[in-house]
């Protein structure tokens, strides 16, 4: 049996400007989730700790922060767990990498078997007391030259008997990640006679398996972006010996604080802002990302403004929006001339209601047609936004 904690896309020291103060929050957010997950590996006993990339949001870090995670790695060396890392796109291999810059290892005080970072030049490592051989396939570019699976045949390698890739890549899916700097497909994944290939650059968790290979997104442990969805995790995977067929299971653990959600709120049961601002602050949470959206027909008589719901109710939460996706009800008063933009609107809609309404009297034969209610509650629903739109009032559609 084989046991590893994968993990990829921590992204430890993003700067995160669209943040303003809180910038900093989420910076700590994400170094506390990669403490967790060392944590969690510790107590759950696993053989090595895989990063898949992008460890580091840069290649340009202050010191102090390289010193915080070389701590942690030292701390699962001093439990008798190894740890493999591979270069990203974002703390790419190039000659400025953080990893040429610093050794890891001397500053977890672990000997160079006990962490490693595979390159280039060091595509492979093999631990003979687990019986395991870990490849990572990088390069000293950010875009790839070609696929990082090419020529992997890990079947034929006779060094130990669990296989275990790391690849820091888009899988392929025609139309959108043909211009991603490192991509592989499931075609070639199936062909490399892996047990289990560790994944990085999706930042949501996603399973799947090609062929008899196993593989895995083990997605961000904290969002890079505080609502992303997907992220929060890390993967404990075992791999088995089952009367001679190697078995992977995968198995999701939460380590991330941050949590997204959406709350569509009827807004034809809300009487006023405040009665608002205290249902929606019920669900206050300082690790919660909260997006508000108001539906359902909107009364005469409610007066909104979103702007300041947004600043009462933001110091509850992570983030707060709200959106309003209402449909307004339909204007009082006389309508306007029939010269007018509103009044032709107004008369052009009305007229074709009264026509799929005339059309439910008696027919020659005698009997009853039926328009379809669908149209009519669709012209209804043109009436009221046309209406509002043209005399000034603003939708969110």
């Amino acid at each position: 049996m084989l046991r590893l904690l994968h993990t990829a896309d921590v992204h430890l020291g993003a700067r995160h400007t669209d943040l303003g103060e809180r910038a900093a929050v989420l910076r700590e957010r994400q170094f506390a989730a990669f403490r967790t997950s060392v944590e969690l590996a510790i107590v759950e006993k696993v053989d090595i700790f895989l990063i898949a990339g992008d460890l580091f949001d840069s290649n340009t870090q202050p010191r102090r922060s390289v010193e915080r995670v070389a701590a942690e790695l030292g701390r699962l060396a001093r439990a008798s767990i190894r740890t493999v890392i591979i270069p990203g796109t974002h703390d790419v291999y190039d000659g400025a990498s953080i990893y040429r810059s610093y050794d890891l290892p001397g500053m977890a005080r672990a000997a160079s078997d006990w962490v490693v970072v595979l390159t280039p030049y060091i595509p492979e490592v093999v631990f003979p007391p687990l019986d395991a051989i870990i490849y990572g396939r990088v390069f000293d570019t950010k875009r790839s030259p070609r696929s990082p699976l090419a020529g992997l045949d890990a079947k034929s390698d006779t060094r130990a008997t669990w296989k275990v890739g790391m690849v820091h890549g888009a899988l392929a899916i025609p139309g959108r990640t043909d211009s991603d700097a490192v991509v592989v497909t499931e075609e070639e994944i199936a062909k490399t006679g892996l047990d289990y290939l560790a994944l990085g650059h999706w930042h949501s968790a996603i399973e799947g398996r090609a062929g008899n290979v196993a593989y895995a997104y083990s997605g961000a442990p904290e969002p890079v972006a505080v609502d992303q969805d997907g992220a929060g995790q890390v993967l404990l995977v075992t791999l088995e010996d089952r009367g001679g067929h190697h078995v992977v299971s995968i198995e999701p653990r939460r380590v991330g604080q941050t949590r997204s959600e959406k709350l569509d709120l009827d807004v034809g049961g809300v009487h006023s802002q405040p009665e608002l601002i205290d249902v929606v602050g019920r669900h206050a949470d300082s690790n919660l990302v909260l997006e508000v959206r108001l539906t359902g027909l909107y009364p005469d008589d409610l007066d909104l403004d979103l702007d300041e719901i947004e600043r009462a109710l933001s110091p509850s939460f992570l983030r707060f929006r709200i959106h309003d996706l209402s449909i307004p009800a339909s204007p009082e008063g006389n309508v306007a001339p029939a010269d007018t933009v509103v009044g032709a609107f107004v008369r052009s809609i009305e007229d074709q209601m009264a026509a799929l309404e005339a059309a439910t009297g008696p027919t020659a034969t005698g009997a009853a047609a039926t328009p379809e209610p669908e149209e009519l509650d669709d012209l209804r629903e043109v009436l009221r936004l046309g209406r509002h739109l043209l005399e000034g009032r603003q939708v969110t559609l």
